[in-house]
């Protein structure tokens, strides 16, 4: 189990995925759902999946939908210097402390791929000053190795609006269950809905629910995706599944961490763009302790999710983040616990086994006695 569980977030967070230009992981997530059910898309590139019906009657059934986001934080070239160097602007948040001297892939518009490297000033040429001041993204550069701004263009194929992202492979650490790699915001999540739903598709005990797996775009510069996915897939409730930043890193106080690793999912009660269902928490938190599948809850003072869009579109969806617990995310090297991914994709399975149409009523039931 976890040999394919590795196999699949290998190639999930190693997949060019910048927000906007996701084919990468979109075709991933396109080819481990086509089995299962019917793919459609809508405008911006999101991909739905109805798991097919088999007997079930889906005109009645309410539509669960398990989603999570393509995209990863990256770049796009803004210009070329004349001496062949690149400047950029910032696809999603980044913090330009963890930038300095990484490598990055820049991906140009016919398809190729070249290596690059983010500039850095040696410290022997640098002030007091300079040393204890952060740059901002309009002062990084990154080196593809060109010589000129024309052989950067004639040779390269380089131009503005190509996209970066960073240059990492999926490694373990140390303890083998410890994953390193870029972009487990959020491909994690992607790997849970993936692995959830076919769990669910295989299983003789069927969901009471008409079963959609979303993967959305443009999560990273402000739920775009979600905002037209909720149209396409008019789910009547949602579990947005994320990479959720871990809090058991040095600087944290133990008594407030709400995310750490090898502790279970998350499951956040709010943050600063979403109340999650109250009712739908604690379903989710409920299933958890039945199954003795073990869960940290989480009320956030900053970040959002996709869950911004679903809860507010149409006439409302209850929606909920189960998130799979990840140091260091918006860089080149976030690390998440395997058992923590098994244990989220257990959660999911088990909470989209109980969603029938009372249950789900019972949600948004503001004025019964």
């Amino acid at each position: 189990m976890k040999e394919a569980a590795f196999s699949l977030l290998r190639d999930l967070t190693e997949a060019h995925g910048a927000p906007g230009h996701e084919d990468g992981p979109r075709a991933i997530f396109a080819r481990e759902m086509a089995p299962l059910g019917t793919l459609t898309t809508d405008r911006l590139g999101s991909v739905l999946c109805e798991l097919s019906p088999g007997t079930k009657n889906t005109q009645t059934q309410p539509r669960v939908m398990i989603t999570a986001h393509l995209d990863e934080v990256g770049f796009m070239v803004h210009s070329i210097t004349e001496s062949g160097f690149l400047t950029v602007v910032a696809l999603g948040g980044w913090w330009t402390h963890t930038l300095l001297a990484q490598r990055v892939r820049i991906r140009t518009r016919t398809g190729r791929e070249h290596l690059g490297i983010i500039t850095s000033t040696p410290p022997h040429f640098l002030s007091e000053t300079e040393k204890n001041r952060v740059l901002t993204i309009e002062q990084l550069y990154i080196d593809v190795g060109a010589s000129s701004r024309r052989h950067a263009e004639e040779s390269l194929g380089l131009s503005p609006g190509d996209v970066i992202v960073p240059d990492s492979r999926c490694t373990p650490l140390s303890d083998p269950d410890l994953l390193c790699a870029k972009a487990f915001d959020n491909r994690v999540g992607v790997a849970v809905t993936i692995a959830a739903l076919q769990q669910l598709a295989a299983s003789s005990y069927p969901s009471p629910s008409q079963l959609l797996g979303v993967a959305t775009v443009q999560e990273e510069i402000g739920c775009r995706g979600a905002e037209t996915a909720a149209a396409l897939a008019r789910p009547d409730i949602a579990l947005v599944i994320e990479g959720t930043p871990a809090d058991d890193t040095p600087g944290y106080p133990a008594s407030a961490r709400q995310a750490v690793l090898g502790k279970g999912p998350q499951i956040r009660v709010m943050d600063p763009t979403a109340l999650m269902n109250p009712k739908l928490v604690r379903f989710v938190t409920d299933v958890a302790t039945e199954k003795s599948i073990p869960y940290q809850l989480a009320v956030r003072r900053s970040g959002g999710t996709d869950a911004r869009a679903f809860t507010t579109s149409g006439l409302g969806v209850p929606s909920v983040v189960i998130g799979v617990p990840a140091r260091y995310i918006h860089t080149h090297n976030a690390v998440i616990h395997l058992d923590d991914y098994l244990a989220t994709v257990a959660l999911v399975v088990e909470v989209a086994r109980r969603l029938d149409s009372t249950t789900i009523a019972g949600f948004t039931s503001f004025l019964a006695p």
